[in-house]
């Protein structure tokens, strides 16, 4: 499959503080990869060079074979809401429109975004709520708003930051129902700390602690993700077969504590 993301040797530090080094990253179109690591460990800024919000010190980085800021009309961004100030007073479809701006030229809004802004909604299932107040709607109402956001100029790559944050276990499991549909037609990348979902929805993990290294779902076993957050790891399978007592320990699956040392 062609590139949609590459990254050969990209170094980057926040003055003499090194974040990424010797990065080496190759995101076939049609995949839908996760990003995981610790705190710290540069997943925000290698999305942020994706995006080109910032630079690489050192290296290439090209996105469909080009710079990104050439390339961001093919690019949907959802951030994670908490960075969204609440208290401004805008509608659901403001806020969808809002992803249809590309640069300084873009100063309106056409009949024809508004159209594909609507689309955008009807495709999360929310067409019903475009007129009321985006604060007004439920955590999981809202991610699905910033996804129409991120459709709104019908991208070839999504790119998520934390999609599943402060939603409940029933509004994950619908977003993740959306976004398995959507992968149909476009390459997704998402940043996010739920490892329990990566076998049934993920394609391939980029595993970010200063390096970064891709592995298929199938390689993420609990020897790799200790090598990646260092001290002791545990699992929790959540699947069909946990009992009436509880849930068993299981050293493949989903990652639910990190003992201190």
């Amino acid at each position: 499959m062609p590139s949609i993301i590459s990254l050969e040797n990209v170094h980057f530090s926040y003055g003499d503080h090194s974040v990424l080094e010797g990065v080496n990253l190759t995101v076939p179109e049609g995949d839908f990869a996760m990003v995981v690591g610790p705190n710290g460990g540069g997943k925000t800024t290698l999305l942020k060079l994706i995006l080109g919000l910032l630079k690489p010190k050192k290296g290439q980085l090209h996105l469909f074979g080009e710079p990104p800021k050439n390339t961001w009309s093919q690019v949907g961004y959802m951030p994670q809401y908490t960075h969204v100030d609440m208290a401004f007073p805008v509608s659901v479809l403001d806020v969808v429109l809002m992803g249809s701006l590309h640069g300084p030229q873009k100063w309106r809004y056409t009949r024809n975004d508004r159209k594909q802004a609507h689309t955008a909604l009807e495709e999360v299932g929310l067409n019903n709520v475009a007129s009321r107040p985006f604060s007004a709607l439920s955590g999981g109402q809202r991610q699905r708003v910033l996804i129409a956001r991120a459709l709104a100029s019908q991208p070839r790559l999504l790119l998520m930051d934390e999609p599943t944050a402060n939603v409940d276990p029933a509004s994950e499991a619908s977003l993740f129902d959306l976004l398995k549909e959507l992968n149909s037609r476009m390459t997704i990348l998402m940043v996010s700390h739920d490892l329990g979902l990566v076998s049934q929805v993920v394609k391939s993990v980029i595993c970010v602690n200063r390096r970064v290294h891709i592995h298929p779902t199938s390689e993420l076993n609990g020897t790799l993700i200790q090598e990646l957050y260092g001290g002791h790891i545990k699992f929790v399978r959540h699947d069909h077969r946990c009992s009436d007592h509880g849930h068993r320990i299981d050293d493949t699956l989903q990652l639910a504590s990190k003992e201190l040392p």
